[in-house]
């Protein structure tokens, strides 16, 4: 089975092909760094490393670029509050951004591209588009773009320009053309950053940022854009127009976006004290499940869901995920895993590539991983334990100190011994000895050890 990518762009699941045979182009939008980068960032850009390790596995040379927007309203205003310099303030929130997503286990992309070190760029495309009549310089100074002249404006997004309303993630300017046009060029107001054009002193729009950059470091044509659910539209949509207005060629070949995440079935939200950087999440688990571990905790909690899913973010659906984790590392500390390859052909491994490909599905993956780890505390089998542990690794997982793991998540507990229990409870219930079965959870329960019983005849356990 080869890679299929649920592509936006036709609601379809495809065949990934790349442009140039073994390699592969990914741009995914980076953020916009004026303050620490929350809990639904963590779920994004997690979701896009899997994506991208995966392409590298499955025998791609990957260019992967991640942008850094470092020149916008919200820096303007937040360095304006602290009384800092705009670049100080990105530069301060840049270095933290890359703390995060290394604490959470992402690869450092291949190109980090800052959009003020881009200017020429956008203005050479800005010109293009002049040039070609899909951009003016309106009323108040600023260059627009001209929706209404790109005749497949909403492709993406699936909304149809005689429905949309001025004002539905666009800012309403009477000096517009028209209300949904949107700005790549803005006028320089007193104390900003600006830059010199021909259209005078300014600064980019956001949009034409990422067209720029992703042109100028993977081509007019890329293989794979990607981003966080809200930047389908107007975002997206925007660097489509622009970006093939200009070049008079497709932009991207395979859109891919992120679900939701929500904290206790709520929109996240300051206003609601449900929000969570990343930063506090990362603090709150590391004191819960001890240093170190609550990073792979979190990464593990972001990944038992396949990326496209809404997912809901709470202290019980975290702890449980560590509960399912903590049973994976105690398999590999029962069992010392052997030294060899990892044999694809082998059956979990067949299993485990067949739900990756199958656009990503970490959810199918991981439940691979659960079957492994039962079927090595059974068979003390170092083959399998080893195929755990290298399955894992493809998921950026499993590969701390089994012992230290365990020991910094239930101090106190002998993980070792309640496995067991759990397995002897197993065969009770296979035996039909449902006494013997009952005997075991309360006895479990006395020491305070909970029981869960999963589907899949899968039972996870935690402290009390």
């Amino acid at each position: 089975m080869a890679l299929k990518i649920y592509n936006t762009l036709t609601r379809k699941v495809e065949p990934f092909k790349s442009i140039e045979p073994g390699k592969a182009g990914m741009y995914v939008c980076g953020v916009t760094v004026y303050d620490d980068c929350h809990i639904g960032h963590g779920r994004t850009f997690i979701a896009f490393d899997v994506a991208r390790r995966w392409l590298e596995k499955s025998g791609y040379e990957v260019k992967f670029v991640r942008n850094i927007t470092d020149v916008d309203d919200k820096i303007i205003k937040r360095s304006a509050e602290r009384g800092i310099l705009p670049e100080e303030l990105s530069k301060i929130y840049a270095e933290r951004m890359q703390e995060d997503f290394a604490e959470l286990g992402c690869l450092p992309p291949t190109h980090e591209p800052r959009a003020t070190a881009y200017i020429p760029q956008m203005l050479s495309l800005i010109e293009k588009l002049e040039e070609k009549g899909y951009a003016y310089q309106d009323k108040g100074g600023d260059v627009d773009f001209a929706v209404r002249n790109f005749k497949n404006y909403g492709e993406l997004s699936g909304k149809k320009i005689d429905e949309l309303r001025a004002g539905e993630r666009v800012s309403i300017d009477e000096t517009k053309r028209d209300p949904l046009d949107f700005v790549l060029w803005k006028k320089a107001k007193p104390g900003e950053p600006q830059w010199d054009s021909k259209w005078g002193k300014g600064r980019p729009g956001w949009h034409i940022e990422c067209s720029a950059m992703a042109c100028e470091l993977l081509g007019e044509t890329i293989d794979i854009h990607a981003g966080g659910p809200d930047l389908k539209f107007p975002h997206h949509e925007n660097e489509i127009a622009q970006s093939q207005a200009a070049t008079g060629k497709k932009f991207v070949n395979t859109w891919m976006h992120s679900g939701p995440l929500r904290v206790n079935g709520e929109k996240m939200s300051k206003s609601l004290g449900n929000f969570w950087t990343i930063r506090d999440a990362l603090k709150e688990t590391n004191k819960q499940y001890g240093q170190g571990n609550g990073n792979e905790t979190l990464r593990f909690f972001l990944l038992k869901s396949q990326y496209r899913s809404p997912i809901d973010f709470s202290s019980a659906l975290v702890e449980d995920a560590h509960t399912g984790l903590t049973r994976l590392y105690n398999a590999l500390k029962e069992v010392a895993p052997d030294e060899q390859p990892l044999d694809w052909n082998e059956k979990h491994a067949a299993k485990f590539k067949e739900a990756m490909d199958d656009d990503f599905n970490t959810a199918l993956a991981v439940s691979v991983l659960f079957e492994l780890a039962n079927e090595v505390n059974s068979t003390k089998s170092p083959e399998l334990a080893r195929q755990l542990k290298k399955l894992g690794e493809v998921l950026g997982l499993l590969q701390l100190n089994p012992e230290k793991f365990i020991k910094g998540a239930v101090e106190g507990v002998d993980a070792a011994w309640v496995e067991e229990m759990i397995q002897k409870r197993k065969d009770a219930k296979k035996n039909k000895d449902f006494g013997t079965a009952d005997a075991i959870r309360q006895e479990l329960k006395d020491k305070g050890i909970v029981l869960e019983d999963k589907p899949g005849g899968i039972t996870e356990w935690k402290k009390a």
